[in-house]
């Protein structure tokens, strides 16, 4: 039985997916298809669980690449499933596929082993898992034999927004690789879609990690390189595993494909037709998703009278809807989108001028996640904040001081364990306790169940850098 090591790679922003999938909480960590996220459920269907023909493969623990500023979401959503990683490599920065993975092929083989890497984005959708597990099963042979396989998604329309993969001849449920071609015109993708021999690009690969280091040592010395010596200087930090970001900042940006793949002698596809979706974009998660008798997708509280083909996505408030036909009209706390579903694709435009203008919502929610719990901003005003706190069971918050703001704490269900600089105190439910401006503090919650509390912010200056820490279980400066 062949045993198998994903890796996840769970980096990207879903600027197209805004005002739901943001920089800080981009749309792998959201559950847009179920219960699960992206993320969660690229684990699970890998598993016997899911339904699958896994039993002619085992899975080893996942090698997770993401974003430094993402760490904790990914550690989270594995430990509510209860699952362990092999590794959390943390990107100092983005630098494409191929040194992600170079990163996840160095960790694979530094404990003597050399084992087959699948290669996964962390989101997206598969349908059909019994289809997804056999073509996994048949990548696996092939790179036992040394070669680099991608996963051909066979077409179901002439789309414009993937790139193609030109194959030869099939023989055994593959085929060498001609060509990957880049993402087409209508004319050329019917054509494509009438040849027979051409197949969405996936982005999923499979590959002995030794093969893939050897493949990019000939074709892309420089990345390896660079890659390497920022492996070499790891430190860990908590479950994480920190490369040097000197030297993965000296990194060339490149792609698996144009790194290697068009490059190589050994790059063979396997084809797959398991309902596969990548997601990207509001009229994709429209036409992934159930649909009632007038067409319309509704998530959360919606009500639509003479309405039809439309996706509702509400995370907050009510969405009343008359008479609309092909909108996305997309409801967060702090945003609303509304935007034909033919013209979806410009949302990434709408946050390209947030992030010009610097406003907050192109980056985090209004509720935002801590590695420590929650926190959610429900009210704002000139010099006054209030946030609703939510702190899991046995978490603290760090030892820190504000120069600009006072707080006043006020609990609502739980108990908090509160150090106000040399003195500690118990509170329960209905108690409160103030907290003067450069007094050094503490936040814990020493109980079983969450903590509940709201905090009013008060002073010349709110913004969250004005945090002056002197110690944190969680590393942060």
């Amino acid at each position: 039985m062949q045993k198998i090591m994903p890796v996840v790679m769970a980096g990207g922003s879903g600027t197209r997916l805004w005002p739901l999938s943001r920089k800080l909480f981009p749309k792998q960590f959201l559950p847009l298809m179920g219960k699960e996220t992206m993320f969660q459920e690229t684990l699970s269907r890998l598993s016997v669980e899911s339904g699958g023909s896994s039993s002619h493969f085992t899975v080893a623990e996942p090698i997770i690449v993401c974003n430094d500023e993402h760490r904790f979401i990914v550690a989270e959503q594995l430990r509510r499933d209860k699952r362990q990683a092999k590794s959390i490599i943390l990107e100092p920065v983005g630098r494409n596929t191929a040194p992600a993975v170079a990163l996840a092929a160095l960790d694979a083989i530094s404990e003597g082993e050399d084992p087959l890497l699948l290669v996964l984005a962390a989101d997206h959708v598969i349908k059909d898992l019994p289809a997804f597990h056999d073509a996994i099963t048949s990548a696996a042979v092939l790179a036992e034999q040394g070669k680099l396989v991608t996963f051909g998604i066979v077409p179901r329309s002439p789309e414009v927004g993937y790139g193609y993969i030109k194959a030869s001849e099939m023989f055994n449920d593959s085929a060498k690789v001609e060509q990957f071609v880049e993402k087409p015109d209508l004319d050329t993708a019917k054509s494509y879609l009438a040849s027979g021999n051409y197949f969405w690009n996936s982005g999923m690969f499979m590959f002995k990690a030794s093969v893939y280091l050897s493949e990019l040592k000939k074709y892309q010395a420089d990345i390896l390189s660079a890659v390497t010596f920022s492996y070499q200087g790891k430190v860990r930090d908590l479950d994480f595993t920190r490369i040097d970001e000197h030297e993965f900042k000296a990194c060339p940006d490149d792609s698996i494909d144009y790194a290697i793949m068009e490059k190589t002698d050994l790059a063979v596809v396997v084809p797959l037709d398991a309902g596969w979706s990548d997601v990207g974009s509001w009229s994709s998660l429209w036409e992934e998703s159930p649909q009632d008798e007038m067409g319309n997708v509704n998530r959360g509280d919606v009500i639509s009278h003479d309405s039809h083909n439309n996706l509702f996505f509400s995370d907050n408030k009510l969405i009343a809807a008359v008479g609309v036909d092909d909108l996305v009209i997309v409801d967060t706390p702090d945003a609303v989108m509304v935007s034909p579903k033919a013209r979806v694709q410009e949302v990434k435009q709408i946050v390209q001028i947030l992030q010009e203008e610097q406003r907050p919502e192109a980056t985090v929610h209004r509720e935002v996640s801590r590695p420590w719990g929650s926190y959610d901003s429900i009210d704002m005003g000139e010099r006054f904040q209030v946030k609703r706190i939510t702190v899991k069971p046995k978490a603290k918050l760090s030892l820190q001081m504000h120069h600009h703001r006072a707080e006043h704490w006020i609990i609502v269900s739980g108990t908090a364990l509160v150090t106000i600089n040399d003195e500690t105190s118990l509170l329960c439910e209905n108690q409160s306790v103030y907290i003067p401006i450069g007094a050094t503090h503490r936040l814990e919650n020493p109980g079983v169940l969450s903590l509940e509390m709201v905090e009013v912010q008060s002073g010349s200056y709110l913004g969250e850098d004005d945090i002056v820490r002197f110690e944190d279980n969680y590393g942060r400066k």
